[in-house]
């Protein structure tokens, strides 16, 4: 499985953590930045990691910012992207199983290193339930319609 990761530079040291984990793994990660801890601007990384997923180069994508709030906002401006900010396995889990998240969204300041991995092990783990939950999405999606063109 390919996986999109990034971060702005609040998220980067997570998100080093975070992507030695998975390819520890197996999984094939691709980095979008940023590559250190100098300041830089959440929305770039959030829209690259985006932008990927949306168009199925890679299957999932994973952010890292200080909350973890402002780069999954950035990330759910894209159309079709699901960006969950989780700081618990359990939302990590039903952010797959109910809201077919295509991204996870952590915040570094939020989740300390163990906690983060187990929140990504969740996520990665989980997968859609589908049935009713569609249904909603695809009511996500009617929306996605008339506002973002």
């Amino acid at each position: 499985m390919k996986i999109a990761i990034g971060s702005d530079h609040g998220g980067y040291l997570l998100k080093e953590e975070i992507k030695k984990h998975l390819i520890q793994k197996g999984y094939e990660v691709v980095d979008f930045g940023t590559n250190s801890t100098d300041s830089c601007d959440y929305p770039d990384f959030g829209y690259a990691v985006a932008k990927a997923v949306v168009n199925n180069e890679f299957e999932t994508g994973i952010l890292c910012c200080g909350t973890g709030i402002g780069i999954s906002i950035s990330a759910n401006k894209v159309k079709g992207i699901r960006c969950a900010v989780v700081s618990d396995t359990f939302s990590a889990k039903m952010a797959k199983a109910h809201n077919n998240a295509n991204i996870l969204a952590l915040g570094e300041r939020v989740v300390g290193k163990g906690l983060a991995l187990e929140i990504v092990d969740a996520f990665m783990s989980s997968e859609f339930e589908g049935e009713r939950h569609q249904r909603r999405l695809d009511k996500i999606a009617k929306i996605e319609q008339k506002y973002l063109k």
